[in-house]
């Protein structure tokens, strides 16, 4: 299958969004916005100091008549040619018509004089009640991915909870019997570099990484495993070819699964692959096992689909010029490792299906089409982990 439709295949293969939950705001960080974000209260709820100094009524001199502070409420109007004198976020009181900066301010003991290297205006130094947002006014959209902007917006104009989607519940299995999980590999035995690498990855893209195991190359331990998971999304690394280990087309036909996508046309990570599971829309993503093709199949196929099942709003491409020629694939799609400089992205070295050392100083991986990209030429530009 074409890149391309492989990703549309698996975004549309998530498009039955986890019913929404309301959650603390404190709990939905990570979560999606099941509904867009009112505000509750205008913002800022009264007219405001945006500096410390004086606020001050028509012009001046001024008779300084007291002193207001944040979190105390204007009560006596100003008369004209009165200030008080006023901290950064504090309640303009009724009558002011502006706010005169400490550093602009002179006083003789009986008068403020206004010493600014310009002529004072209406309204200056003052956040006008409203001036960001009104009671009642959407200002995220459903689909936002909470991230800490979106809390601190929230909590500012009076949210406590927050109705977000349920984040789709993954299981990862590693699959092999020559990984192991810590310390320098022995003779024949390689490191497992995906177990650390995907789930903060996947937490980020809205999921729950329940579960991180390891599965041994043995068709029953994997056929078990797949049946007997009751995670939303099943990853797995390796076992997607046709080795004599590779068990996972056999296990998947076994508990009844349906093939959506069986390889595409893409490298590195061809031979990746996602398919349907029984019990109603679950779904498995077959990872390759070398390190970068595990990663192109994760940008390919495990993202969209659990940006879609988080309910997600799809981004919009964000293409960059090449800096210079980019080598592609003679017939397929090239995801390569990429940095940004001020002429375009550049490729960096060491970019293998088996490789990290390319990913781990990647700004993004640059969609290289069939036959490359010559420099200036516009690639779609995926982030990185």
């Amino acid at each position: 299958m074409a890149w391309p439709s492989a990703r549309e295949t698996a975004r549309r293969a998530g498009l039955r969004p986890l019913p929404p939950v309301v959650l603390p705001l404190v709990a939905a960080l990570g979560h999606t916005l099941a509904e867009p974000l009112t505000a509750l209260t205008d913002l800022p709820a009264f007219d405001t100091s945006a500096m410390d100094g004086w606020a001050v009524a028509g012009p001046g001199p001024w008779r300084v008549a007291g002193r207001l502070l944040a979190g105390r409420a204007a009560v006596a109007p100003l008369a004209d040619g009165t200030a008080v004198e006023i901290a950064t976020g504090a309640q303009l009181p009724p009558g002011a018509t502006a706010v005169l900066r400490r550093e602009h301010g002179s006083t003789d003991g009986t008068l403020l004089r206004d010493c600014g290297p310009r002529a004072m205006t209406t309204g200056q130094d003052v956040r006008p009640r409203g001036q960001e947002c009104r009671r009642g006014e959407a200002l995220l959209p459903g689909g936002t991915p909470v991230d800490p902007g979106v809390l601190g917006l929230a909590a500012a104009c009076g949210h406590d909870r927050l109705p977000v989607r349920r984040r789709p519940v993954v299981e990862l299995l590693v699959l092999g019997d020559e990984l192991v999980a810590s310390g320098v590999p022995g003779p024949g035995l390689v490191r497992d570099a995906l177990g650390p690498l995907l789930p903060p990855w996947l937490r980020a893209a809205g999921a729950e990484v329940a579960e991180v195991r390891s599965v041994r190359d043995d068709f029953g331990l994997l056929r078990d495993a797949l049946r007997h998971s009751t995670a939303d999304v099943v990853i797995t690394t390796g076992g997607t070819a046709a080795g004599p280990v590779d068990f996972l087309h056999r296990a998947l036909d076994e508990v009844g699964a349906r093939l959506l996508v069986d390889g595409v046309a893409v490298r590195p990570g061809h031979p990746m692959l996602l398919a349907e599971l029984p019990s109603g829309g679950r779904h498995l993503v077959g990872l390759p096992g070398n390190p970068l093709a595990a990663v192109a199949g994760t940008v390919t196929l495990a993202l969209p689909l659990l940006h879609a099942r988080s309910g997600r709003t799809a981004g919009g491409p964000a293409p960059a010029p090449a800096a210079v020629a980019l080598a592609g694939h003679p017939t397929d799609t090239r995801l390569l490792p990429v940095r940004r400089t001020a002429d375009g992205v550049v490729p960096l070295a060491f970019d293998g299906p088996a490789m990290l050392r390319g990913l781990a100083r990647a700004e993004a991986l640059a969609v290289v089409p069939p036959g490359g990209a010559e420099p200036g030429d516009l690639v779609e530009l995926l982030e990185a982990p």
